[in-house]
């Protein structure tokens, strides 16, 4: 399966869509939280056609949407310096504890899927390892979270040294060790002699650039004409589905067209006003988002990758891949939703 061009993306561990104490829930925010879940769903399902041959209608797919991983990271900006920002070094480390957690759960899961499903992975322990690096070839969706938690311990330790509140010492010592790990990792290497992995949890200036940019934007009380954000996101599309097919497949996160889509993307939708019949739903779903996220690439596998291998070239390709990835969709949020209900999101996110 191709991998998703990172910006240094989830896809996700969302940030909380509520805002400062006393403030009112941003319903938008947990619109955008689920519309980009799902986006992830089909960016993967999308990758399966396209393993299978069907190239038009995997780029159709996946430039749809390739606007989630930003659009992420533009979420987690919002709620690390305006939504929900810290106010202690232990609120910051419990909020890595959160992510990290159910993470190393669904690492070995994955783990113990491709070893029970096959192919078989290049030695068991070197994948584990590889995990602890910053990337598994079993999970390879979960790249994200490698970028995420050093970008969400970043934003955190600036707003505590910034806001002049306890120095932060053990975040600080944290931030430090993520930013010297890959000249330490190289140099072990070289004088070992060992095959040590390099060091991928890191934080891109594009990644950086879309959490502060698009925490401005999420947070703009004036966003302009909603039409012409749409207008935007429409333009945006074609062009990064012209781009994908015929320049570069995946397109880089940090291109200009991904970047177009998804702040026309997040103009459109920030702000939009929710019924108030539907917020209960839609806050239950985005509440599972997250494990939504860690569960979802197992359907894709179990459901997607079947049709698309078995499917005769022609115009069923993109009904098929709509289909599938809904299924994949719909059974990835109500996995999360049960296991939220049986109390299990610590664990399982």
């Amino acid at each position: 399966m191709p991998r998703t061009a990172p910006p240094v993306a989830a896809l996700p561990a969302g940030p909380t869509a509520q805002g400062r104490p006393g403030r009112d829930r941003r319903y938008d925010i947990d619109l955008l939280r689920v519309v980009c879940t799902a986006a992830v769903v089909l960016v993967h399902a999308s990758a399966e056609f396209l393993d299978a041959g069907h190239r038009t209608t995997g780029v159709l797919g996946d430039s749809a949407g390739r606007f989630a991983v930003p659009a992420f990271f533009a979420m987690a900006g919002w709620a690390a310096l305006a939504g929900s920002p810290v106010r202690g070094e232990a609120q910051l480390l419990t909020r890595l504890g959160r992510i990290l957690r159910p993470m190393a759960v669904w690492t070995a899961v994955y783990l113990l899927w491709q070893y029970v499903s096959g192919p078989p992975l290049n030695g068991g322990a070197k994948e584990a390892l590889r995990a602890l690096f910053g990337s598994v070839e079993a999970a390879f969706h979960l790249w994200y979270l490698y970028t995420y938690v050093p970008l969400l311990l970043l934003l955190g330790v600036a707003v505590l040294v910034l806001g002049q509140r306890a120095m932060p010492r053990w975040s600080l010592l944290l931030l430090t060790a993520f930013a010297v790990a890959p000249a330490v990792t190289g140099d072990a290497r070289t004088l070992t002699g060992l095959p040590l992995p390099a060091w991928d949890w890191s934080v891109s200036l594009s990644s950086l650039g879309y959490a502060v940019a698009g925490a401005a934007l999420l947070a703009a009380r004036r966003r302009g004409p909603r039409p012409l954000w749409l207008a935007g996101a429409v333009v945006a599309l074609v062009a990064l589905t012209l781009y994908q097919l015929t320049v570069r497949h995946p397109a880089a996160y940090g291109s200009a067209a991904v970047a177009a889509l998804t702040f026309s993307v997040l103009g459109a939708v920030g702000g939009v006003r929710v019924p108030e019949g539907a917020r209960a739903a839609l806050v239950r779903l985005s509440d599972a988002s997250f494990g939504t996220y860690l569960v979802h690439l197992l359907f894709v596998m179990l459901l997607v990758r079947p049709v698309a291998q078995g499917l005769p070239h022609g115009f069923w390709a993109p009904v098929a891949l709509a289909v599938t990835a809904a299924a994949a969709t719909a059974l990835s949020f109500a996995a999360s939703v049960l296991w939220g209900r049986l109390r299990m999101r610590k664990w399982l996110g």
